[in-house]
């Protein structure tokens, strides 16, 4: 009988990176978690693919720029198949162009490489738990700068948006500006449960994953406008 203090399972995870000595470097950092098991490498897009299909990890961090098949159709693929796994992008400076890209596809996320070794960790239990990692105020600043990639802001915007509420609108105007559920529950002087649940409906209506995407589906619509 369990006395409710045994561990939780821990976090599966897959390395996708076509550089053996990145996957050294992150299978060591991460290997000192307790909660997080490396249960196989890939090196490139279609092992990574091959991989989740057959071992089901929660989360896959994944390179961008690999042989064979790169991290955004790897990405989509993974997406695609409806598999129970969720894809953490890892990049570089000078590749965050791919970024906006792989969100599309459906990953829950991006890091730089060299991002911080308790900065990984804790996003790679945050993407687990079915959260976004990409914090929209960065997301907003790669759209920006990104933002010829985007389809026309003149576009009509999706016939989704129409099932809003104001308020639900309101709020994915916020969200898609980098605000917080915090930040906008203190601009719209309510609770922040009250916001949480407004991102919930939104998520549900527009048939989202996360908060992510919302705010990428707020750009494309024209609903929010880069360098506005």
């Amino acid at each position: 009988m369990s006395d409710g203090t045994a561990a939780a399972r821990p976090v599966r995870i897959l390395l996708a990176d076509d550089q053996p000595l990145l996957r050294t470097g992150f299978r060591m950092v991460l290997g000192t978690e307790e909660d997080l098991d490396i249960v196989a490498e890939a090196g490139d897009g279609q092992e990574a693919v091959e991989l989740s299909r057959r071992l089901l990890p929660d989360v896959v961090l994944m390179d961008i720029r690999m042989p064979r098949m790169d991290g955004v159709a790897a990405t989509r693929a993974i997406v695609d198949a409806r598999l129970p796994v969720r894809v953490l992008i890892l990049t570089t400076f000078d590749l965050d162009e791919y970024v906006v890209g792989a969100l599309r596809a459906g990953a829950s996320g991006f890091l730089a490489k060299d991002v911080p070794a308790e900065d990984l960790v804790t996003a790679i239990r945050t993407v687990a738990a079915g959260e976004a990692v990409v914090a929209p105020r960065i997301l907003k600043r790669l759209l920006d700068r990104f933002a010829d990639v985007l389809p026309d802001p003149a576009a009509t915007p999706p016939k989704a948006l129409s099932s809003l509420t104001e308020r639900e609108r309101e709020v994915l105007v916020q969200v898609a500006r980098g605000l917080s559920n915090a930040e906008i529950a203190a601009a719209l002087s309510v609770s922040e449960t009250t916001i949480k649940t407004h991102v919930g409906h939104v998520l549900t209506k527009l048939g989202l994953r996360d908060r992510v995407q919302a705010v990428v589906l707020a750009y494309e619509s024209g609903l929010v406008r880069p360098r506005q």
